[in-house]
């Protein structure tokens, strides 16, 4: 428990495509080859938001600097953070790093909270939504960052969205299924989503690429024959 607690979320309501263009003067709509073998029209994605939410009451301030420290160094880019000596005050101990140290260090515990002076009675009373913190004061941050992604958008995929959905219908719950095909029908440009580019830090990107897919009529049956010691969970569809 040396980080924060953290609940991530990524808000499409607001989410709209657009056609990514290049050139300065004469612009035009961008397109790109995936795989060597997709034609695809690229999307700016805009109005992606992640919202954060985080909790921290539970931390020391060595580690709020320490776990700072290391933020900072994932987003220069893999450069070094200040390293202060061993007391470990304002910064990362050198020996944690580079992983000489023989044994962790210990973790003191904080002190802890003040006892309650609320009784019994007014905590059962109390009115919904405003319950009484019995421990440590909360400390929470909520942040909303824009993300603005890529998208590649490919008519030449053999797999369509439809088809992909009827696969994640039966082993997803219905609910999150019909909000998917909602946000596919009504925002979705048309083709097949082959690539998708999402900035995580100032310098990481994540990238997921369809490299290669074929229908195929080739596959033994016995591929798909079920064990005979398998059991069907009736809790594993509740669904269906």
């Amino acid at each position: 428990m040396s980080t924060d607690i953290l609940a991530a979320q990524m808000s499409t309501k607001s989410i709209q495509f657009a056609r990514a263009q290049s050139g300065w003067i004469f612009r035009e709509d961008r397109k790109e080859l995936v795989s060597g073998q997709y034609q695809c029209d690229l999307y700016s994605i805009q109005g992606l938001i992640l919202k954060q939410r985080k909790r921290r009451e539970h931390l020391s301030h060595e580690d709020l600097q320490k776990n700072k420290a290391i933020v900072d160094t994932i987003t220069r880019g893999g450069r070094r953070a200040s390293l202060t000596s061993a007391n470990g005050e304002g910064g990362l101990n050198r020996d944690s790093i580079n992983g000489s140290a023989s044994e962790m260090p210990r973790r003191s515990s904080l002190q802890p909270p003040p006892p309650p002076t609320i009784t019994w009675e007014e905590y059962i009373n109390t009115p919904i939504g405003k319950c009484p913190h019995l421990g440590r004061p909360p400390i929470h941050k909520q942040s909303n960052k824009s993300i603005r992604a890529t998208v590649a958008m490919s008519k030449d995929f053999p797999l369509s969205v439809e088809m992909l959905l009827n696969v994640l219908e039966v082993i997803a719950p219905f609910k999150h299924i019909n909000k998917l095909r909602e946000f596919i029908t009504l925002k979705l440009p048309s083709g097949f989503p082959v690539k998708v580019e999402i900035p995580v830090l100032h310098t990481v990107t994540a990238k997921i690429t369809f490299q290669k897919f074929e229908f195929r009529d080739n596959i033994p049956a016995t591929l798909f024959d079920v064990p005979s010691h398998y059991v069907e969970d009736a809790r594993r569809f509740p669904d269906l």
